[in-house]
């Protein structure tokens, strides 16, 4: 089984995207990136919007390349968007190849109407419907029921885990789950998962402590049972996350690690740091009207040509 990290916090970007390849199937998981379009009254410095450009790039090759599918949810950083914004996934980059590739989604239940009509622009874009696939399984794949974004009734709704087995491996995509429901973190171990990507509790978000101390508590628990547990996207949105993961590494024998560091590449925790970027490399008045003009580009902040 071969695991690779394309897209989350400590790559720069937001979002948990990954390709797993594994009983001759290529799986790319919640193929969507962003942003955070505002923080701290900014929006993405010019050196974000550079690895957010490079990342897509990764994400739609990927997808061309890829047999199946997975959208855990229908948040805009976990999919491709018809209507993307500048920072996003377009759909249109990768229509051609979600109309031939397994394509699996969670359920429209209880989904709001502006999720509902996102979903049916792309479903209408692609010519397909988007399968539900929860409860489902298909050849090394085991699809979760719907379990919470976060906290039971979770005003984000719910999303849709993934076991993907090979041989003696198996690896779970937890995507936000924040490690905040006891019932989510208990279905990951019934799966007994050898590899687990998870999506952190929210930190920069300031939650209570009763939520830090259930967050911490079932990280434990899930550590004590996982030879490698990556975990990343909303905990690695400030820096105080790192941290997090080192004392969660060292009540453990085994892995606790996130995914840059998985993946052997540089920490990029651009979003913890826009406001240090913005200090270090001043952006020119106007650039992000004139890049989503196309009269500007990334090439002076480390990328390459709009």
């Amino acid at each position: 089984m071969d695991i690779e990290i394309l897209g989350t916090e400590s790559l720069g970007v937001r979002g948990l995207c990954c390709v797993v390849r594994a009983g001759g199937r290529t799986i790319v998981f919640d193929p969507g990136v962003a942003l955070g379009y505002r923080r701290h009254g900014l929006l993405p410095h010019p050196a974000q919007v550079a690895v957010g450009e490079q990342i897509r790039e990764e994400i739609v090759s990927a997808v061309r390349d890829a047999t199946d599918v997975v959208i855990s949810h229908f948040h805009g950083d976990h999919m491709p968007l018809v209507e993307a914004n500048p920072y996003q996934l377009p759909a249109a980059s990768v229509r051609v190849a979600l109309q031939s590739v397994r394509l699996w989604a969670k359920r429209l239940d209880e989904e709001s109407e502006r999720i509902r009509r996102r979903v049916e622009s792309l479903a209408e874009l692609l010519q397909r419907e988007l399968p539900e696939a929860e409860g489902r399984e298909s050849g090394p794949l085991t699809f979760s029921k719907p379990v919470p974004h976060g906290e039971q009734n979770s005003e984000q709704g719910n999303v849709m885990m993934t076991r993907v087995q090979n041989g003696g491996k198996v690896f779970v995509h937890a995507s936000d789950v924040q490690l905040l429901n006891e019932e989510a973190v208990e279905r990951i171990l019934r799966w007994e998962p050898t590899t687990v990507l998870v999506s952190g509790p929210p930190l920069y978000l300031d939650i209570s402590p009763q939520e830090r101390q259930r967050a911490w508590r079932l990280a434990v628990r899930l550590s004590q049972h996982v030879e490698t547990l990556i975990i990343d996207h909303h905990l690695l949105r400030c820096r105080e996350g790192l941290s997090w993961i080192q004392g969660l590494s060292a009540r453990t024998p085994n892995r606790v690690t996130c995914a840059a560091d998985f993946m052997g590449r540089p920490q990029r925790l651009l979003e913890a740091q826009r406001a240090r970027l913005y200090e270090e490399q001043p952006v020119p008045e106007h650039w992000h009207e004139n890049y989503c003009a196309g009269l500007a580009d990334t090439a002076a902040f480390g990328g390459g040509p709009a």
